[in-house]
């Protein structure tokens, strides 16, 4: 089917010729024969970049046109960057229509969102929203939801179900379009969203999957073919034959240290062939490789720039943003020939490469040891082997090192059956956060309708609300010891501190764990006590780091004992072993609002910049809910005390910093620097001329304009 065919503006079809789209893919066809251009509900459970997005952007260009207001939700932020582009190409160019991204915040309802026609939310950030009552959601007329089998993730998924949940009943006659990777009980969701389901394998570019024994790949359809003897690992000689041949490969390793380890052995190879590179491609990596280092140089950043620069990276969740950025733009340019990464970029951001490889298919897990890992899983790695427009076809390959690992490999996984695709709203902790959220909105004044409620979810519709009632009478007992609901008979009502939970969208139990702690009274906290109650809360990511001394961390809880918000425990109780767990994150956050630079944080407790950054963000909005929660519960002396450390975490900066760092463009580094010179505060650097930000930040002057600006 040709797009002028299509009943769409014709701005949408010369915007799509400009990029070179001319005809439909099969899949896309099928979508509109069945009325996904009339406003039916449809889901299209396809194969990666088999142009889910485009039957999206088409329908909410009809709508567009009408008046209406598209909600478009992905489950990551780094997703919704990508779809802004993605849709201001599409929908927004050359015409009056406007796209916003809302990913923050979650203690906002955003009403400045109401003058935009397209906005690109995550499913928490929308849940966030709903808990507000955002008024500008009534006016939705359609709603995207994209990788709709993350329904089944266990912690993503309950939020984008509830919000499923609540979206349909606050917008029933809104069309609803669901984009998912290929599944196998399609049908089961296409009942619950009262949607027709378009399932299909077509893929733009053919995919291959086999499994590499020693030197010979062998297809799935029998085919076999034989590698050239490059390098005596299989992972690295398999690489560097897709390299020869001109394409870029992207290695599926199952933990940080594997990817780090398989990075390393491919540049050591690689760099005995940088013949295979021209001095162009050398002079850009080069590029990329500084780039890395723009921001802090560390011996992890460094690590990372040496193996750019010879064409390789790795991929996982210890990168910053800033990282990441650099290594996804280096791959997309075709200069970066490899990445090695973690399971999470499978799910995430799109980088197709002609071979995947996949190094096992088993990952260990704390506390049960090594387990296989889901065929979905496998297919979203296999997904992402063939790049349109580069490739004439894909290869996946999984490396298999006995006959008998070979067998179960075409058993279990190429030839294996896809697991359902389940709700994962049962589960204890996601229903306490969420029965606590529909009731503080007032979706749900009695226990009654609080089980219907629950019938109408996903979970209800596979298993009915029953299987979960004994779980929400436990949940119902828990918030209403805590405060935060009153039960009268069969009526359901939230607190006022339980409406500021549901709120600050934290989970109630951390909310129990703040308030049980603040009402001790304590004369003095110290600001290591208060760090290690936010980071004791359940909601504070454990990240990976060096195992400080245990005498080292006696020796300081000696030293701060009397500043303790949580009263040490004794070394032979059950909870100690935590309690020093969450000290040695409070440590770390400890030496970062003390300005200690992110290369000493990584030479000091081995924590890498990505897990920084997530442990920042959390304690952040822990801190600053705490300072929320204690303004209701009436605990106002750690009102402030609480807001300043929020401040304090965000910048990582001391306190006498913190108004300078409220300024864009000046982050902890600068602002010190400013503090150093005598501008101590924003009434003294009022009086600073250009010249004077110019040489004492050695920035250039339209930075210093926009600073002065902001003065």
């Amino acid at each position: 089917m040709n797009i002028e065919e299509l009943p769409v503006p014709r701005y949408v079809i010369t915007n799509l010729q400009k990029k070179n789209i001319r005809e439909l893919y099969p899949p896309q066809v099928e979508a509109v024969k069945a009325g996904v251009l009339e406003g039916k509900n449809i889901i299209l459970s396809t194969p990666t970049a088999s142009g889910k997005t485009l039957i999206a952007l088409l329908a909410a260009s009809i709508h567009l046109t009408r008046g209406g207001k598209v909600l478009y939700l992905v489950p990551l932020r780094a997703l919704a960057s990508e779809k802004v582009v993605e849709i201001d190409e599409i929908l927004c160019s050359n015409t009056r229509f406007k796209v916003a991204i809302s990913t923050g915040d979650y203690d906002s309802s955003d009403p400045w969102l109401k003058a935009f026609d397209i906005i690109v939310s995550t499913n928490e950030k929308t849940d966030s929203l709903l808990r507000h009552g955002a008024p500008w959601i009534r006016d939705i007329t359609l709603v995207v939801l994209d990788e709709l089998h993350l329904i089944s993730d266990s912690e993503r998924g309950p939020a984008l179900e509830m919000v499923i949940t609540r979206l349909t009943k606050i917008i029933p006659r809104a069309q609803y379009i669901g984009l998912s990777a290929t599944i196998s009980n399609a049908h089961d969701l296409g009942r619950w969203l009262k949607a027709e389901v378009i399932q299909s394998d077509w893929r733009p570019v053919p995919l291959k999957e086999g499994i590499l024994k020693d030197l010979e790949i062998e297809f799935k359809d029998g085919e076999r073919k034989e590698l050239k003897m490059l390098n005596k690992n299989l992972v690295v000689n398999a690489v560097l034959n897709i390299i020869e041949e001109g394409g870029q490969a992207l290695v599926f390793a199952s933990t940080r240290k594997k990817a780090e380890d398989y990075a390393l052995k491919i540049a050591q190879a690689l760099s005995e062939r940088l013949d295979t590179l021209s001095w162009e491609d050398r002079e850009r990596l080069s590029e990329y490789a500084r780039e890395l280092l723009v921001e802090e140089r560390s011996s992890f950043t460094e690590n990372l720039a040496k193996l750019v620069e010879v064409g390789v990276a790795f991929h996982h969740a210890g990168l910053s943003y800033h990282h990441r950025r650099i290594v996804e733009e280096a791959f997309r340019s075709r200069i970066l020939k490899t990445v090695v990464s973690t399971p999470t970029l499978a799910a995430g951001v799109n980088l197709p490469a002609r071979l995947v490889l996949i190094t096992e298919v088993k990952r260990y897990i704390p506390g049960y040891g090594y387990q296989k890992i889901p065929v979905i899983e496998y297919k979203q790695f296999c997904g992402r082997a063939g790049r349109p427009i580069y490739d004439n076809v894909g290869y996946a390959i999984t490396i298999s090192r006995t006959n008998e690992e070979k067998e179960y490999i075409l058993e279990e996984y190429i030839n294996g059956e896809l697991e359902k695709i389940t709700s994962r709203l049962g589960s204890e902790k996601h229903l306490r956060t969420h029965v606590l959220a529909i009731i503080s909105s007032a979706e749900v004044d009695s226990i009654k309708s609080l089980i219907k409620f629950f019938e109408d979810t996903y979970l209800g519709n596979l298993y009915g609300a029953s299987v979960i009632k004994d779980k929400i009478n436990v949940i119902l007992r828990f918030l209403k010891s805590s405060g935060f609901i009153e039960i009268n008979g069969q009526t359901l009502k939230a607190t006022r501190l339980g409406v500021r939970v549901a709120q600050l969208y934290i989970d109630p139990l951390t909310a129990n764990i703040l308030l049980e702690n603040l009402s001790r009274t304590l004369t003095s906290p110290s600001t290591l006590g208060l760090l290690h109650l936010i980071t004791s809360t359940p909601e504070v990511p454990k990240i990976p780091m060096k195992r400080l001394s245990p005498y080292m961390l006696e020796e300081r809880l000696e030293k701060e004992k009397k500043g303790m918000v949580i009263p040490i425990p004794d070394p032979e109780d059950q909870g100690y072993e935590e309690y020093i767990e969450a000290l040695r994150l409070a440590m770390v956050l400890e030496a970062w609002i003390e300005e200690v630079s992110e290369a000493e944080l990584y030479d000091r407790f081995g924590v890498q910049p990505g897990d920084l950054f997530a442990l920042r963000e959390a304690s952040e909005w822990i801190a600053y809910s705490a300072s929320q929660i204690s303004k209701v519960a009436g605990y106002l002396d750690y009102v402030t005390l609480f807001e300043r450390l929020s401040e304090r975490i965000r910048y990582g900066v001391r306190e006498e910093l913190i108004p300078l760092t409220r300024l864009k463009g000046i982050g902890r580094v600068r602002a010190r620097a400013l503090y150093r010179a005598g501008y101590t505060s924003l009434e003294k650097l009022r009086s600073a001329t250009l010249d004077d930000l110019v040489r004492v930040l050695g920035i250039g002057r339209s930075t210093a304009e926009k600073i002065v600006e902001q003065l």
